[in-house]
């Protein structure tokens, strides 16, 4: 490959990475926001690494993984169920006392989540780079900055604005069903839909995902 079409490799790849690392940077905000704030970097630091070591990792092993059915659909539904978490489970108000989420706990989260990510997401990096591995690491290393100002970013904006969590969750919502339409164990299922239809299951599991965690909200004002 000449000089010109690593540069148009490179291109590729950091826009990838722009666009990728996003979801990566909404779980870290949304799992670090309801810490104390004085474990909130620890976090950001924490889950940045997590998402990075999973990526290198699962670049080897993605495309085998990939091909086992119904995967991606387990993967679907655990990304789906943590942002029901983290969309019901949040205090608006937190204090470094009781009731407050543990540093631990939030780590998990942010590295279960960034696992389900990063078993699509690596694919289109490494599609991209061509077996050129300067390339891929170089890409994956673009990702930390990314990452880390990108998850303290959207933590600010979620301090400042708090309805701004849900849009969070919608994205993961997103994500989530994307993931499962890309499942090859779930073609038969999906083959009689219309290409209008697909595009719509997404936007229909968001519409899910904020009516359960309203009504979760709704209920649980009653109850108090």
């Amino acid at each position: 490959m000449d000089l010109w079409g690593q540069m148009v490799v490179f291109a590729q790849i950091v826009l990838i990475n722009l666009l990728l690392s996003g979801d990566n940077a909404v779980v870290i905000a949304m799992a670090g926001r309801r810490l104390p704030p004085a474990q909130r970097r620890r976090a950001v630091w924490w889950g940045a690494a997590a998402a990075v070591l999973l990526r290198c990792a699962l670049t080897v092993l993605a495309a085998l993984l990939l091909d086992i059915p119904y995967l991606q659909t387990a993967g679907a539904v655990l990304l789906f169920v943590i942002a029901y978490k983290l969309l019901t489970d949040h205090k608006e108000e937190i204090s470094a006392g009781a009731g407050a989420i543990t540093l631990a706990g939030a780590v998990w989260t942010i590295v279960v989540a960034d696992f389900v990510m990063s078993l699509d997401n690596v694919l289109a990096v490494a599609a991209v780079a061509g077996g050129d591995t300067a390339l891929l690491l170089i890409g994956i290393a673009m990702s930390i900055p990314i990452i880390i100002w990108g998850s303290s970013f959207i933590m600010h904006l979620l301090d400042r604005y708090p309805f701004l969590l849900y849009a969070g969750g919608a994205l993961l919502a997103y994500a989530a069903c994307e993931m499962a339409l890309k499942d090859k164990g779930l073609e038969p299922l999906f083959a009689p839909l219309s290409e209008n239809g697909l595009r719509a299951l997404p936007f229909a599991a968001v519409a899910a995902l904020l009516s359960a965690a309203l009504w979760m909200k709704r209920r649980g004002r009653v109850h108090s």
